[in-house]
């Protein structure tokens, strides 16, 4: 079977998950000043959870009541989200956010090789490998290749990373079998089966009883994190999904890194090095090559020029 392809809508809700997840790193800064890690996420999804239930039968849709669909959340919603927030948790808590990136970067990577493996439709073609190469290359460069010299430390820290990488890819590659189910309705199941998952982790863990009230400022961050990174970001990423398949709804983990950067940029007045704009350029040729229409237009001009 011909492999999955995006137009320009997929690309265009591909750019606002970008925009959506972008933000993750400034709300979830903002929110660790008053909240431990795992309450964190615990109220990033479980608010999200409420918004999407309140809007799955405010549209008329419904959850479905049978033992299968939800064994399913719940196995896409440790895949998805309590593997891989676990172990970014910890890995954070020994590297530096930019080395985590990189890690984090090879989701792709992972994934193409996983969806030739076990899908008919997402087989790996060159320039499908090699988009994912410069693609990872851009992000290593952009994020700095100093970066790369603590790679020898804390490995323990750093295959936590590689392993929420993997986490990641598997979901992609698992998801697939919500093609038929409503976004809105795979989005809530899985959101909700991660909150039920994460809620005897806090209690036993953070015990957020004892905690102090957060302020007005964490808890907007908190509702941020929830109703746009969380709730419709997942949306978004379920409805690429079904449509462009595993390996382009995760090419986000090569564009979030640009997304921060340029809203550091825009937001807190962060200065743009010669280094982001070559690795930006390294991932838009990266994304192009996987597209695979840029190069294809090039190849039938040559031939036309030659035929001429």
């Amino acid at each position: 079977m011909k492999n999955n392809t995006m137009g320009r809508f997929e690309w265009g809700l591909l750019m606002t998950l970008t925009l959506l997840w972008s933000t993750v790193y400034l709300f979830t800064d903002i929110a660790l000043e008053d909240l431990p890690p795992f309450t964190l996420v615990l109220g990033r999804v479980g608010f999200a959870a409420v918004a999407l239930l309140a809007l799955v039968y405010l549209t008329g849709n419904r959850m479905p009541t049978e033992l299968r669909p939800w064994l399913a959340f719940f196995a896409m919603g440790a895949l998805n989200n309590l593997i891989p927030f676990s172990l970014i948790v910890y890995g954070q808590t020994q590297i530096a956010s930019g080395l985590a990136s990189i890690l984090n970067a090879t989701t792709p990577l992972f994934t193409v090789v996983l969806a030739h493996l076990l899908t008919t439709d997402e087989k790996l073609t060159v320039n499908r490998l090699a988009g994912v190469i410069v693609g990872l290359l851009g992000v290593t460069v952009m994020i700095g290749g100093e970066m790369l010299a603590g790679l020898g430390l804390h490995v323990i820290a750093q295959v936590a990373i590689l392993g929420a990488a993997l986490s990641y890819a598997c979901a992609g590659i698992y998801g697939r079998r919500f093609r038929q189910t409503p976004p809105l309705v795979t989005a809530a199941g899985q959101v909700t089966a991660s909150t039920l998952m994460m809620l005897p982790i806090v209690l036993i863990v953070d015990q957020p009883w004892l905690l102090a009230a957060p302020g007005p400022t964490t808890w907007g961050a908190v509702a941020a994190l929830a109703l746009a990174c969380t709730a419709a970001a997942y949306v978004i990423y379920f409805r690429i999904l079904a449509t462009a398949g595993a390996t382009n709804v995760l090419l986000v983990t090569f564009m979030m890194p640009v997304g921060a950067i340029c809203l550091g940029a825009l937001v807190l007045g962060e200065r743009l090095e010669p280094k982001h704009f070559i690795g930006m350029a390294l991932i838009g040729l990266g994304l192009a090559a996987i597209d695979g229409r840029l190069l294809g237009l090039l190849r039938r001009r040559k031939a036309s020029v030659g035929a001429d």
